[in-house]
């Protein structure tokens, strides 16, 4: 399925269910495993679940692959992987916590030195 098809109905699925501050990365210059990495936030563990679901159905009724699903029991932070994207359903405490947008939106080099200016603040 075509990169830009199946980000339109990730992003629809996620929307279909209310989640918060969706943020799509493309991240082919930054790893050769996946194209995108796709962010959603969710207000409970029932609302990520949903999300999680809905965006494996519609992958599915595309005609599309869903590689694997990982944490469905906490509910926290649920990873739905479907090959070129990666879909991440977080609650904001999690997703603030891991800050995956800063993550793989730099270079590697950009990264570097976001690591060493924040322990260069941490004292």
């Amino acid at each position: 399925m075509d990169i830009r098809k199946l980000q339109k109905i990730v992003v629809s699925a996620l929307e279909d269910i209310k989640a918060k501050d969706i943020e799509v990365i493309n991240t082919t210059r930054l790893t050769a495993l996946f194209d995108r990495v796709v962010i959603a936030s969710a207000d409970s563990n029932r609302q990520t679940r949903a999300l999680a679901r809905n965006v494996q159905e519609k992958v599915r009724e595309a005609g599309g692959d869903v590689v694997s699903t990982e944490g469905e029991d906490s509910g926290e932070w649920i990873l739905v992987d479907l090959g070129d994207i990666v879909v991440h359903v977080m609650q904001p405490a999690v997703r603030s916590f891991y800050n995956l947008e800063e993550l793989w939106a730099t270079t590697p080099s950009q990264r570097r030195k976001l690591i060493a200016a924040n322990e260069a603040a941490q004292g």
